[in-house]
């Protein structure tokens, strides 16, 4: 995943672009750069998040810049904002998204005699490529818009040029672009959460695909947005960090909307349980809504250690995602000797972290262990966003489930396992419940986390405002 931050100030704006950018740092620890136009020209920094976070990495560049309007960006994935010279001028691109076509796009444009040179990890850097196809445009807006119906996947740009910050949501609004405002600014972003803490107030949310322009007058619709739309729900569920809000839906009340779901549907189950916890921190939102509808106390039998240990599904090896997994949360075992926990989770994606958490629990003498993850069982490979490490279905915890179950993992059999409450389902869930070790499993339903949403109250099988792809390969 990544994240993205645009300014226009009447006055310096390095300020609001370095906080508003940090203000991304939960959507990428890779790469982490900025951009500022000003009467000496345009100014750029990328830097390598890895070992050092961005606020020490690029705080130099700020105290030494000024500058009325930037981009910022910080990525999982692609260095960027990178700076292009083209017919069209000098511009600045940064973006959110992922382009499955890259490979074509890249034969086309070579064929043409374009040549690329910025390359990350051993490939071509997909915003080099973004930046070619939106040269072809009569001007900036046509080229967005040749971008967005060319692109196969996604993609949320942003463009720094001397006419001000273009933005293009992606055509079906997978990310969101949310616009602030305050007095002698406007700015542009993916997390409405960079906006509090620096005086900006939420104005509008750009609707998929629509394409705008921020001046130091405020914001311009350029394109009407398409009437189609789905957003990934995954920012509610997982990424979005908890005061942000999209298309108007705060992302801490959707996950405390969730967690009374989940509580509800559990009451026919009598369980005796002495405490509700939330895994740190994605599910603790969650949890809280469990707790409140339920009355079972909500206690922390474990605490995260965040002063030097970052996100853990980040690093590509999988040995130093299991370490940091572990060496981040630290046990109160007087929170968890002798008692029966219901742990609520975000998700289940490969399940091998949350194998080694329960075993911790049982090691340090829990009775019994109840989880309940916050959306249905993740069962296809996110084909629009970057937003795992993991790329290949078979990892995910409900194909090595239905290949136990069944001897394959094909997504043709994988389509009768993700029906809800049939007997294949059951099965499955049933199998990762075992391998997990847990007393008992129950998952949320598609139908009950699109309600938890609020974006929609009706079925999923035609056009859903929210792409549910991770769960119904759809």
């Amino acid at each position: 995943m990544s994240g993205i931050f645009g300014v226009v100030s009447k006055g310096n704006c390095l300020n609001d672009l370095f906080y508003g950018t940090d203000y991304h740092s939960h959507l990428g620890t890779e790469t982490g750069g900025l951009v500022v136009l000003n009467g000496q020209g345009t100014h750029s920094a990328i830097r390598d998040l890895r070992r050092h976070q961005f606020r020490a990495q690029l705080t130099e560049f700020k105290n030494n810049i000024q500058g009325k309007v930037g981009i910022g960006v910080i990525s999982d994935y692609e260095p960027q904002p990178l700076i292009l010279n083209s017919r069209l001028g000098e511009f600045a691109i940064g973006h959110v998204g992922k382009i499955n076509n890259l490979d074509l796009l890249v034969s086309e444009e070579k064929e043409k005699g374009v040549h690329f040179i910025n390359t990350t990890k051993n490939q071509i850097n997909p915003v080099e490529v973004i930046g070619a196809i939106i040269n072809k445009g009569r001007n900036y807006q046509d080229g967005l818009e040749i971008m967005q119906n060319t692109i196969q996947g996604s993609s949320s740009t942003m463009l720094l040029t001397s006419d001000g910050i273009y933005l293009a949501r992606d055509r079906l609004g997978r990310t969101p672009i949310v616009i602030g405002k305050k007095e002698g600014s406007t700015a542009a972003a993916l997390e409405s959460c960079s906006f509090p803490n620096l005086g900006f107030k939420i104005d509008r949310f750009l609707g998929p695909g629509e394409i705008g322009i921020l001046t130091s007058n405020g914001y311009q619709q350029l394109k009407k947005p398409e009437d189609e739309s789905q957003i990934c729900s995954f920012l509610w569920v997982y990424f979005g960090y908890p005061s942000s809000n999209y298309e108007g839906i705060n992302v801490e009340s959707m996950r405390n909307r969730s967690g009374a779901i989940l509580a509800r549907r559990d009451r026919e189950q009598n369980l005796q349980i002495d405490l509700i916890a939330g895994i740190p921190d994605s599910g603790t939102g969650h949890a809280i809504g469990y707790s409140d509808e339920s009355n079972i106390p909500l206690k922390r039998p474990f605490v995260k250690y965040t002063p030097t240990w970052p996100r853990s599904f980040m690093p590509s090896n999988q040995t130093e995602r299991e370490l940091i997994a572990e060496m981040k949360l630290i046990p109160i075992q007087e929170m968890i000797e002798g008692k029966k926990i219901l742990f609520v989770e975000d998700s289940i994606v490969r399940g091998t972290q949350l194998k080694g958490t329960i075993e911790r629990v049982y090691n340090l003498g829990a009775k019994e262990v109840h989880m309940r993850p916050a959306c249905p069982p993740i069962s296809y490979v996110c084909p629009y966003l970057n937003f795992s490490s993991t790329k290949s279905s078979s990892l995910l915890a409900t194909r090595r489930a239905m290949k136990k179950l069944t001897g394959n993992e094909e997504d043709e059999t994988m389509q009768k396992y993700t029906l809800e409450n049939t007997e294949e389902h059951l099965r499955m869930v049933d199998s990762i419940r075992q391998e997990l070790g847990l007393t008992t499993l129950r998952y949320q339903t598609l139908q009950e986390m699109v309600s938890a949403i609020g974006l929609s109250n009706k079925s999923c099988n035609n056009k859903c405002p929210v792409c549910t792809y991770c769960w119904t390969g759809k």
